[in-house]
């Protein structure tokens, strides 16, 4: 098990800081929400990474605000499945991959961690790509940005503590307030969006429907899970902090998906009807002629922060999960003596990540193949996740209750049935039968 010894003392603060009674002041609230920020924040927000910027700009210039009710259901389901990840590890003291080997077959269990190992190492190439494009916006060239970039990201986990990493990690999230700008710049259609937000819209067509697919597909990945869980074990948290840790979950879940939304609106308002975009970068262009130069700007900025933070996440959790898998130390708190295979692992996939993105690598179907690896894996790793939380065997009276297991296992089928949807349509495209 992974205690991360330097938060001992501070959990029990946070802990103190949401009893104790508190003055209603504005600079106390943004304290108190600085105190909860972890894990959770973390993992939901490193999912608005450069393929889901993409996606969802692409839901905008495509379908204007057509999206906008699937994505308020979409908030819904991350926000029970980040829950119940963080739940596990906050009241068993292990992460996701070791509860799956504990429980369930070790055959399953290396099919689920080996195709996330290949899925997030694809995903991490885009997300260099994503920082190498986003500075190419800004008139820098990708290959001086890059490796920089990866030495950084490299150190952060190699040379600090969890809770080091994780603050860093939250202030790379400011970036995405950028994306709210972008929108207001975007002058939306605001009755539209209010309408578009509460009134159900579905289009009886392939593209919209594949389109769904892939919102829900990149706004709950499994390598979020992974890392959810772990990092509460990693930092330490206990289940007399779980209430904290709840808010932290459920804070995060809707603040990214606040943050995918208003790229949509965004999106929609400047080049609603425009058609599918390609990638995040072509978006922060399409935008420029419409909404001016700060609208790319804004983009682009976000886009660097949001490839940064799943730049480490993204390979942190693979991490994780095989480590936890394998039985062996994972922390980001521990020297590589102390965790060679984890800390082993996260190097490979940053040095492999970046070498990649810096050839001329179509991302674009590197891209298709790791939506494969996840649809073959959500659909596990969600079973795992619901089967897990139901067994008072492993959380006792933290299991989920009769009422929360009818609508979590509402959640799974229907982002199973997402997934194998995404992954059935890809396999037919690669053989034309689609």
């Amino acid at each position: 098990m992974t205690r991360d010894l330097d938060t001992t003392a501070e959990t029990p603060a946070a802990a103190t800081a949401a009893t104790a009674p508190a003055p209603r002041t504005g600079w106390r609230r943004i304290t108190m929400v600085a105190a909860i920020a972890g894990p959770g924040l973390v993992a939901a927000n490193a999912g608005n990474d450069a393929a889901g910027i993409a996606t969802y700009a692409s839901a905008g210039s495509q379908f204007t605000y057509g999206t906008l009710f699937f994505m308020v259901l979409v908030t819904i389901a991350l926000v029970m499945v980040q829950e119940m990840a963080v739940r596990l590890g906050a009241h068993t003291g292990k992460g996701l991959g070791a509860l799956i080997r504990e429980q369930f077959s070790l055959r399953l269990t290396g099919l689920a961690v080996f195709c996330l190992l290949l899925a997030n190492t694809g995903l991490v190439v885009s997300e260099f790509a994503g920082i190498g494009a986003a500075f190419e916006l800004l008139g820098v060239p990708k290959w001086a940005v890059i490796p920089p970039a990866a030495i950084l990201l490299w150190s952060l986990v190699l040379f600090g503590s969890y809770r080091w990493a994780e603050r860093i990690f939250l202030i790379m999230s400011l970036a995405f307030f950028a994306y709210p700008i972008a929108m207001i710049l975007g002058h939306p259609h605001w009755a539209e969006v209010g309408t578009h937000l509460v009134v159900p819209h579905v289009e009886p067509n392939k593209d919209f429907i594949l389109l769904a697919v892939a919102l829900i597909g990149t706004t709950v990945s499994p390598y979020m899970q992974f890392y959810a869980a772990a990092g509460v074990v990693d930092r330490g948290a206990k289940p007399e902090d779980y209430k904290l840790i709840r808010l932290d979950a459920v804070t995060g879940a809707v603040f990214a998906c606040i943050i995918s939304l208003t790229i949509i609106i965004a999106t929609a308002s400047a080049i609603g009807g425009t058609g599918p975009l390609d990638s995040a970068a072509q978006a922060a262009e399409a935008l420029k002629p419409v909404a001016g130069q700060n609208a790319e700007l804004l983009f682009a900025l976000g886009l660097i922060g949001a490839s940064a933070l799943a730049g480490a996440v993204v390979p942190l959790s693979a991490s994780y999960a095989v480590g936890e898998a394998a039985g062996v130390e994972r922390s980001v708190s521990r020297s590589f003596r102390d965790a060679p295979l984890f800390l082993g692992l996260f190097t490979a996939q940053i040095v492999l990540g970046a070498v990649v993105a810096m050839t001329p690598v179509d991302v674009i179907q590197l891209l298709i193949g790791t939506q494969v690896l996840q649809g073959l894996i959500s659909p596990i790793v969600l079973v795992y996740l619901l089967a897990l939380t139901n067994r008072r065997s492993v959380l006792g009276t933290a299991a989920n209750s009769p009422r929360y297991r009818i609508a979590a296992t509402s959640v799974v089928v229907g982002v199973a049935a997402m997934s194998t949807i995404l992954l059935v349509q890809t396999v037919l495209d690669w053989f034309g039968l689609a």
